[in-house]
């Protein structure tokens, strides 16, 4: 088994048992030293992507799950690593319990570009269902998102 770290969509457990069906929430924790963010607008179909940069002053919460070699390579299509829309990379994830050693996927675009409101709507409320800080809710839910096509 390997661990994963989400920081998007996939810390939904929900989510996550339909694409990884064999590989349960372990934990979660926080990624110091990296920010999310987004770019690649050119890749996605709604908006922006999610990612994590370096960033010395900020830190992402993360779910970490303990996925099987078959729902890895589920994950991989998934996010379209073997497009080469992301990099799969290691990177030390701080629990309650220590620190962990997981992978991450980070978008292989340049920073930049909106969220839609839909797709960050997502992030917060899959952070939210893992267990996220409210203040990290409520700042996810704030951030600037592109509302053009949304509903009111």
């Amino acid at each position: 088994m390997a661990l994963y770290a989400a920081y998007a969509s996939n810390m939904d457990p929900e989510q996550m048992a339909q694409r990884a069906p064999h590989s349960p929430l372990r934990e979660v924790g926080w990624l110091p030293g990296w920010r999310l963010t987004f770019g690649g607008e050119e890749i996605g179909w709604d908006g922006a992507l999610a990612t994590v940069v370096e960033d010395p002053d900020s830190h992402v919460f993360v779910a970490l799950y303990d996925v099987t070699e078959s729902d890895e390579q589920a994950l991989d299509e998934w996010e379209g690593h073997e497009l080469g829309h992301y990099t799969k990379i290691r990177i030390r994830v701080q629990t309650l319990f220590g620190e962990e050693l997981a992978w991450i996927y980070v978008l292989n675009a340049w920073e930049g570009g909106l969220p839609s409101a839909r797709f960050l709507g997502i992030i917060a409320d899959a952070a939210e269902k893992a267990g996220a800080p409210e203040d990290y809710v409520k700042e996810l839910r704030s951030r600037p998102c592109d509302t053009l096509g949304t509903e009111l």
